[in-house]
């Protein structure tokens, strides 16, 4: 008789029609019922294609009857409708010319995602990429600090917004368009608007990664994007304390909500090396992205040490992994992006 175990594991091998990850990290597989030889399984999905139930179905059929002992294999789809783009009456889009755009997320402040997200477009562009990086935290955009940079944007002949290039990346931000000391006081219309023309009124030419800094939590800019813009996936940025993983499952929740598959977890200020005599500091406790990753069904697809180096690279304008290799964080951003492209592409 074939078990639960061996059934999931051979359900693992289903992709979801136009992605790399399966059913089953995607959190599609509900309920698997055995009777005798007899094997029912149930899955839960939200789509409007009538392709993709099918193509599912299909593939589970198939793998689950190359398992011994098995004699019949019925497959339950629970269908929902994939939720509108807010205002836009249509399904979410890609952005033109732009190959895979991937949001950087976080469920709370003061994780570094930021700081991951600059690092991670600079990586990838050492690795060849044409790269963007879009900054959407619309009320604390530090995107320009970050990369040295207070020019102002122009426009062009088409009246797009051409964005501001620094070490080889376009970059837009918010902290472009006022003052250092000039609050963005808006309200969820605006600040819809404004997340649209970011992403699509900005003339972003032929880029390979649009990498978007979104702001911590699940607001309106998070569902304004994640229900209009195509996403190739979505990275969650957290530290290994409790308090800051138990944000991070709400982020990861709302991301497989609305199909949009998790590419993995990062674990940012995961410890400290102390520069004297190298021994290792756990400040924000040890494991617990790991066992967050695990508990997700995602990818953990990196463990970025605390130091100096970084913040001050920060704070002048240029991000650590501009050094390429040289130190241990730039390392482990380039090892990120050079997995994250093999995973992607």
């Amino acid at each position: 008789m074939p078990t639960d175990t061996q059934i999931r594991e051979a359900l693992a091998s289903v992709r979801y029609p136009g992605f790399t990850r399966d059913i089953v990290s995607f959190g599609l597989l509900k309920n698997v019922q055995i009777s005798g030889t007899d094997v029912t399984i149930s899955l839960s999905l939200a789509t409007n294609d009538p392709k993709v139930p099918q193509q599912i179905k299909d593939d589970c059929e198939s793998a689950l009857q190359r398992l011994p002992g098995i004699d019949s294999v019925k497959v339950l789809i629970d269908i929902q409708a994939a939720p509108q783009a807010p205002q836009q009456g249509g399904a979410a889009t890609g952005i033109e010319g732009i190959r895979h755009i991937i949001a950087i997320a976080s469920g709370k402040g003061g994780v570094g995602k930021s700081t991951v997200a600059a690092n991670l477009a600079v990586a990838l562009q050492q690795t060849g990429a044409k790269v963007g990086l879009c900054d959407c935290d619309l009320y604390g955009p530090s995107i320009g600090i970050m990369f040295g940079s207070n020019e102002r944007p122009m426009s062009n002949e088409q009246e797009q917004i051409l964005p501001i290039e620094r070490y080889g990346l376009q970059l837009m931000s918010m902290g472009f368009l006022l003052d250092d000391d000039a609050p963005a006081i808006l309200r969820g219309p605006m600040v819809t608007r404004y997340t649209q023309q970011f992403l699509r009124q900005v003339a972003w030419g032929e880029l390979d990664y649009l990498i978007l800094d979104l702001p911590p939590g699940t607001g309106d800019i998070q569902l304004t994007i994640v229900q209009t813009v195509a996403l190739a996936g979505a990275i969650i940025v957290t530290t290994p304390q409790e308090v800051a993983l138990i944000d991070a499952r709400k982020a990861a929740s709302m991301f497989t909500k609305v199909n949009v598959p998790v590419l993995g977890l990062i674990e940012n200020m995961s410890f400290f090396l102390c520069p004297s005599d190298g021994k290792r500091y756990d400040i924000f406790g040890n494991g617990g992205g790991e066992r967050e990753a695990r508990r997700l069904g995602v990818p953990m697809i990196g463990q970025i040490p605390i130091d100096i180096p970084t913040r001050e690279a920060g704070d002048r304008g240029r991000p650590v992994a501009c050094s390429g290799g040289d130190t241990a964080v730039g390392a482990a951003f380039l090892t990120i992006a050079r997995n994250l492209r093999e995973s992607i592409e």
